[in-house]
């Protein structure tokens, strides 16, 4: 099967003044087939979202290749709806004109576009929100808003960067569910950075492990073999779920405790 996204041998590197370059990311393979959810785990500084921003066309590697459907990037992955972790909300527009203009960019009737943004609104929980502006609604509302307003193009390929990180651990547990729900759907490859482990599990597919950087380096591709549908909150109660945690976790600890590690000051 091909795949949706494919990092081959990449490296990801940035010019700092005075100083040799710096690399985040050295020989990145990572394989996205076509309605996979994989997640993106790794510490502080570690190059996830660098490795987003690569298969994203906002990065260009300095070594490798990025594939996007078989087909090598140049330029914007146009193929790709992006979900910050900061909402690109317009606050001087209503929730549907936020979601609709999405599609009047690339030329969609007005009218048509409108329409197409109250029936988004209604599969992400906001029926009768469409006339309220950002300022109005809730962190987890507007987070509703902006996954609509990436998912009415109808990407092929989701990328997504620690989305549901500024919101409080219940409203988290919501949308996990709601993202689930809605991807279960049409099942779109899906490329998700968290920092949160057990949001990883719960979610995905597969969990990716990236070392600390520099020089980051994938260095665990974890199957998780969980049944679908799944419920975010209940499916972390299963002994299924704690033994692959346990597993993640005996790699990922020594990575996150090095990230940390403060040096003694030389003497």
């Amino acid at each position: 099967m091909q795949s949706a996204v494919q990092l081959k041998q990449v490296d990801i590197s940035f010019s700092v003044s005075g100083r040799p370059p710096f690399r985040a990311v050295a020989g990145a393979d990572l394989s996205v087939a076509a309605g996979e959810f994989v997640a993106i785990v790794g510490p502080t500084g570690s190059g996830k979202s660098t490795l987003l921003n690569a298969a994203a066309g906002l990065l260009r590697p300095s070594a490798g290749t990025v594939l996007i459907e078989g087909k090598p990037l140049d330029g914007l992955n146009r193929r790709a709806g992006y979900l910050f972790q900061a909402d690109a909300l317009m606050p001087w527009k209503t929730a549907r004109d936020n979601v609709a203009i999405s599609l009047e960019i690339a030329g969609t009737p007005r009218r048509e576009a409108l329409a197409q943004a109250d029936a988004w609104l209604t599969r992400v929980g906001l029926h009768g929100f469409g006339d309220r502006y950002p300022h109005m609604l809730s962190g987890g509302q507007r987070k509703r808003v902006a996954m609509a307003q990436v998912l009415i193009r109808d990407p092929a390929i989701l990328l997504m960067d620690e989305p549901f990180g500024p919101l409080d651990a219940q409203t988290r547990l919501i949308m996990g569910d709601l993202l689930l729900d809605l991807w279960q759907q049409d099942r779109k490859a899906v490329l998700f950075v968290t920092h949160d482990l057990e949001e990883a599990i719960s979610l995905s597919d597969r969990v990716v492990i990236l070392s600390t950087g520099p020089d980051a380096r994938i260095i665990g591709d974890f199957p998780i073999p969980l049944e679908r549908p799944r419920d975010v909150s209940e499916i972390k109660l299963t002994a299924e779920f704690q033994n692959i945690h346990r597993d993640i976790w005996h790699l990922l600890k020594d990575q996150v405790l090095k990230a940390y590690a403060v040096k003694e000051p030389a003497r």
